[in-house]
């Protein structure tokens, strides 16, 4: 057994991903069991530098909001605005504190010094403008789509004026308020107003579509995606605020659904444009049904890697991260009877494994699921490994 698994190990490192994953997969994604870890995301940059550099991927796509991830794109390709600048307000959750998500851009933007920019790296958010605690307003985004559609359409082929989204949408803070997360009352999702404005953003996504030759030639290919990204992302928030009104037992898996459902309609459409190399948490890239327990019952909903390799087959790949040791947040070495526990006995700090040839080596002896004493680490599922190309597994995460 310990020689079949140690045969299904590799460097990590591009050319041995690329051996896992059949042909160029258009989206190539590398999950992590725990965010805000330097280490793995150190991993990250070095194997995404090498998937640029030996195998043309053009585009990064990472965990966090779609649209404030324009800034970002927009300075690594034309050096709009500074690296601090981005760093504060081209992420969400937090994440443009960490060094390495700080060297990543800046990376990037070195990388594109001087290329024209059909050779350019670009870099999405993908994630909708959502926090645990909550929602964005839709403000933002459908006023960007009215802004777009008004400055080239006639007037009378819009369904509204800018005003009328004004009045509907109200003040801000109620749509932000953290307090409706919780306690269903308090949100204006269900309201009459927030009801005519998701006819409004769909009226308004239609007219998109149907003006699309007119549009692209009016202003740009590039233009046009954002508009769409515009509104993507307004008919979601307003859909994620309807259930964030709702008050029955599915309340949160219908939540849990929309958001990973406005990831996977971002993943997909930046598909389109090319092949991408995508991070986020291992739960919302794996092909299994993501379940969690809240509350005390269980929760299920499809993750936004099971809705992409539903429409893409082959084409989407799928490597994710397992580790042996957190130790700072009370992470011991893994029992030798889980999945973690056999690969930790491997000599390698780090390696990357040919996951279904390990679940194949596993068959007649399936290994017991392992619990995480800390909450923010999510152990692999030995019953799903077959359903990733790869596992990374680091032994040891070092603090920092």
């Amino acid at each position: 057994m310990a020689t079949d698994i140690r045969n299904t190990a590799h460097a990590v490192e591009a050319a041995a991903a690329m051996k896992l994953v059949p042909g160029r997969p258009r989206l190539l994604a590398l999950g992590e069991p725990t965010h805000g870890e330097g280490t793995l995301l150190d991993l990250r940059n070095e194997l995404f530098r090498q998937l640029v550099e030996q195998e043309g991927y053009q585009r990064i796509a990472v965990e966090s909001d779609c649209v404030m991830g324009l800034a970002v794109d927009d300075y690594v390709t034309s050096g709009t605005g500074t690296l601090d600048e981005v760093m504060e307000h081209g992420f969400s959750h937090g994440w443009g504190a960490f060094a390495a998500n700080r060297e990543l851009v800046r990376w990037m933007r070195a990388h594109n010094e001087g290329r024209p920019a059909s050779e350019q790296l670009r870099f999405a958010g993908f994630d909708g403008p959502l926090e645990i605690t909550g929602a964005a307003s839709p403000r933002q985004a459908l006023a960007a789509l009215h802004g777009y559609l008004a400055a080239r359409v006639e007037a009378d082929l819009l369904p509204c004026t800018a005003r009328t989204l004004d009045r509907l949408l109200g003040a801000d803070d109620r749509w932000t308020d953290s307090a409706a997360m919780m306690d269903p009352s308090r949100s204006v999702g269900r309201s009459a107003g927030a009801g005519e404005l998701r006819l409004l953003a769909d009226d308004l996504v239609a007219l998109l579509d149907a003006q699309t030759p007119h549009l692209v030639a009016a202003s740009s290919q590039e233009d046009w995606e954002r508009a769409r990204l515009y509104g993507r992302t307004a008919i979601g928030l307003l859909r994620y605020h309807y259930w964030m009104a709702d008050t029955s037992p599915g309340r949160m898996a219908r939540l849990l659904g929309v958001r990973d459902s406005m990831m996977a309609a971002n993943l997909l459409a930046l598909a389109e444009r090319g092949p991408v190399l995508v991070n986020a948490h291992n739960g919302h890239l794996q092909r299994s049904k993501s379940t969690m327990r809240m509350g005390g019952l269980p929760v299920e909903w499809w993750s936004a890697g099971a809705i992409v390799s539903a429409h893409l087959g082959e084409e989407y790949a799928f490597l994710a991260t397992a580790l042996g040791t957190i130790r700072h947040q009370g992470v011991d070495a893994p029992p030798p009877d889980t999945v973690e526990g056999l690969l930790y006995a491997l000599p390698e700090q780090r390696c990357l494994v040919d996951a279904r040839r390990l679940a194949a080596a596993l068959a007649d002896a399936t290994p017991a699921p392992r619990v995480s004493p800390w909450f923010g680490y999510s152990p692999l599922d030995p019953a799903h490994l077959a359903d990733s190309e790869g596992i990374v597994f680091v032994k040891d995460l070092a603090q920092g």
